[in-house]
Order: structure tokens, then C-alpha cells, then sequence
């Protein structure tokens, strides 16, 4: 536990020594260092997905930094410092948790998440999704939603009901191509898919922003071997020329 300790309070001493004597580091404010945290979130996603531990290693500690960061420039405003943060997420921690700090029992996950959404509304929260940011990529926000509103009962019984609603939503889209609905209605019902598509695949534990960037690496690695493989412009090549190319790449 010491050594832990010890390399946290290094970094605190650190981000001290760049706060006073580096001009980029003074420079800084929550705002600029906003999309900075937002990228080495996602490349910390990135080596997660990759399996790289290295990877996995070097963004936590990017990602500590910014919070430390902002703990730092808190701490000159004289509104809260690095103790407070930590301090706030322990007795959260410890709130959340009766079942371990206190006399509460729960047989598995789902009860623990169950009662986590419950604690929340009590501590004053106005909306189960009142903590599901904003800024959350819309698949990834759609999923959260979905997972907080079964914490209160707002969900299907089985996988095949939600298969249904998938079928029912295709349909409806088909239905605004057909009858040459607005651009707007058919962006509404290709949503309605999008959304039970969603669903289905947390029914069948799926992560789907997993499954579709493991779709997207796979088809950026296939079309590069096209592009390295072609015996000309791609421009000049047809359709079926490059799945030849396409379908050697699956080989590969």
C-alpha cells in the first residue's frame, strides 16, 4: 500500500512543480483541458479493446493526471482540492453499498445495481436517468438509459419480445419509403430500429458499441488491403474488382 502512496503523492508533487513553472501547464483551465480528457478517454478504450495491457497502463495513468489536473486548478479557486474529490467518492462509495457497510441484503449483480438507481433517487436525483451524460455518444447513451430504466421495472420479459419490437420498428420504417414519408419521419423510425437494435443486444449480452467498432476495425483493416493490393487507381476499378480484393482480405 505504501509504494501506491508514494507514487500518488510523486504525481501530486508534479502536477505542483508544473502549475508554478511550466507556461502550458499554468495556461490551463477545466475548459481547455476538456477535450484533452475526452481524448485520452477514448484512447484508453482504444488499448482496452486491443487488449493492450501496456496501452491499458499508460492511459490510466494520462487519465490521472487530468484528474489530478483538476483537482489542482479546484484547489486555487479555493473551491475543493484532491481530498475533497476523493473524500466524496468514498463516503459515495460506502452510501451506495449497504449490503458491504451495512446490514442490507442482495443475492446477486442486479439487485446491487437495483438499489445503487434507488439510493440515488433518495439522495435527491429528480429522474433514474438524470446521471447519463449528455455528451455520451448516442449509442452508448441509449444503452445506459435502457440499463437504468430496468433498475425500476421499465422492461421487456424475454429476448424475443424485444425481437419483435425490432421487426415491428423495420417495418414502420419500410413504411416511410414506401409511402415517401418525410426525410425526417424516416430518420425518426430509422432511430426506433437503431434504439430496439440496442436493446436487443443488452438482452443478449452484447455490448453494442463493442460489437460495432470490432465491425469497424475489421472493414478499415479489408479496405486497406484493397487499397495496398490494387493493381490501379481505385477510381478506375469496378465494384467487382475490389471484392475480389475484399474477399482475399477475409483470407488474410
Amino acid at each position: 500500500m505504501q509504494h501506491k502512496l508514494d507514487a500518488f503523492a510523486r504525481l501530486l508533487t508534479i502536477m505542483d512543480e508544473l502549475r508554478e513553472q511550466c507556461p502550458w501547464d499554468r495556461k490551463q483551465t477545466f475548459q481547455t483541458l476538456r477535450n484533452l480528457t475526452i481524448e485520452e478517454t477514448y484512447e484508453l478504450a482504444d488499448a482496452i479493446l486491443e487488449e493492450d495491457i501496456d496501452g491499458i497502463k499508460e492511459e490510466i495513468g494520462d487519465l490521472m493526471l487530468h484528474m489530478v489536473f483538476y483537482a489542482k486548478i479546484g484547489d486555487e479557486q479555493q473551491s475543493f482540492d484532491i481530498a475533497d474529490a476523493l473524500n466524496a467518492i468514498c463516503d459515495k462509495l460506502i452510501k451506495r453499498h449497504p449490503h458491504i457497510y451495512g446490514d442490507v441484503k442482495v443475492k446477486d449483480e442486479e439487485e446491487v445495481k437495483k438499489n445503487w438507481e434507488q439510493l440515488k433517487l433518495q439522495e435527491g436525483k429528480k429522474s433514474v436517468l438524470a446521471g447519463v451524460p449528455k455528451s455520451l455518444p448516442a449509442m452508448v447513451k441509449a444503452y445506459r438509459m435502457q440499463e437504468k430504466t430496468k433498475q425500476v421495472g421499465f422492461e421487456w420479459e424475454n429476448a424475443g419480445q424485444v425481437w419483435d419490437k425490432v421487426e415491428e420498428e423495420i417495418q414502420e420504417f419500410k413504411e416511410t419509403l414506401e409511402q415517401n414519408m418525410s426525410q425526417e419521419r424516416r430518420e425518426e423510425e430509422f432511430g426506433d430500429i437503431l434504439f430496439s437494435l440496442i436493446n436487443y443486444a443488452r438482452f443478449i449480452k452484447i455490448d453494442p458499441e463493442t460489437a460495432l467498432e470490432r465491425v469497424n476495425i475489421k472493414f478499415k483493416k479489408r479496405f486497406e488491403y484493397i487499397e495496398a493490393h490494387a493493381p490501379k487507381d481505385l477510381n478506375d476499378m469496378t465494384l467487382a474488382e475490389m471484392d475480389l480484393l475484399w474477399e482475399a482480405a477475409k483470407r488474410v
